[in-house]
């Protein structure tokens, strides 16, 4: 099978590897940034010049976009993707998208005979470089059955979800619930050392006990140590990704209290200037308002 990978950065970049490492796939891959293409042709896989050139008889096309703006333009764009493939072709976004531009993109393929999965993943850069991350996909069954092989080349979870659409609407709630579980954390750390407590003896306590969460492993990896940049999860894509969930509950009139806390206290965050380091900065609110470290 030839497949076709736009966009391999921070996690593009090992889904891509993993595909060209892990299968005989013939892999093409288009990106702006060069070292991030030689950081995949330096394993096997083909470099393309443009849009048009990596999808050139591509049987998928994958993309891995930062934001739905991003999604929207490659896909639907003067020289995109669409203006590329040909029908028979399936294209498969790994961005974390909004349902709305997920099924807009999905309705443009579809009038040109290209099918369309949406395929958001999770699991952070280490996921994506381990294989392990999870991928929710929406879309017909039998393109799913299709790509299956492919997606499984750099997942070991590949759950499909339903119709086009579904998958996104996973990842979204998925994401809310990991930003929650970080925000709580946070304020809990924050009270439970302000009272003198060891932080490292009350995560330990929290991690065996009814309080723990994938937050506590990220928090000890990031936030305890301080090591906040490079991110593994920058805080601007965490805040761009709650803020398509609650979008979403707005559509919905779904009431998300929580996700709303959590935006506000990402927001907090952004505007001390965290955006660009790790998810976990939150924890930097906190300490910047009362001024005392956590550790440290």
């Amino acid at each position: 099978m030839k497949v076709g990978f736009i966009g391999v950065g921070n996690m593009g970049g090992p889904m891509c590897r993993n595909i060209v490492k892990r299968s005989n796939h013939a892999v093409s891959v288009f990106d702006l940034n060069a070292a991030a293409v030689k950081a995949c042709t330096d394993v096997g896989a083909s470099a393309a010049g443009s849009i048009a050139e990596v999808t050139k008889g591509a049987d998928l096309v994958l993309t891995s976009l930062p934001m739905p703006r991003d999604v929207e333009k490659v896909a639907l764009g003067e020289g995109g993707v669409l203006a590329s493939l040909k029908p028979g072709q399936t294209y498969i976004d790994l961005s974390t998208n909004a349902p709305s531009m997920v099924k807009k993109i999905g309705a443009a393929m579809a009038a040109k005979g290209i099918a369309m999965l949406d395929a958001p993943v999770s699991g952070g850069t280490t996921g994506a470089e381990a294989a392990t991350i999870a991928i929710m996909v929406g879309g017909d069954k039998k393109v799913f059955d299709d790509a299956l092989p492919v997606l499984q080349s750099f997942s070991a979870n590949v759950i499909h979800m339903g119709e086009l659409g579904s998958g996104t609407v996973a990842k979204l709630v998925n994401n809310m619930l990991s930003f929650c579980n970080l925000a709580a954390l946070v304020e809990g750390m924050m009270l439970g050392t302000s009272a003198g407590l060891d932080p490292d003896k009350l995560l330990q306590v929290i991690s065996s006990s009814s309080g723990n969460s994938n937050a506590i492993r990220n928090f000890t990896l990031r936030a305890l140590p301080g090591k906040y940049s490079p991110p593994s999860f920058a805080l601007d894509l965490a805040y761009k990704d709650l803020h398509l969930a609650l979008e979403l509950g707005d559509e919905l009139g779904v009431p998300l209290q929580q996700g709303a806390s959590t935006h506000n206290l990402q927001r907090l965050a952004k505007g001390m200037g965290f955006g660009g380091d790790d998810s976990t900065s939150v924890l930097r609110v906190y300490e910047t308002m009362l001024g005392r470290k956590v550790k440290g």
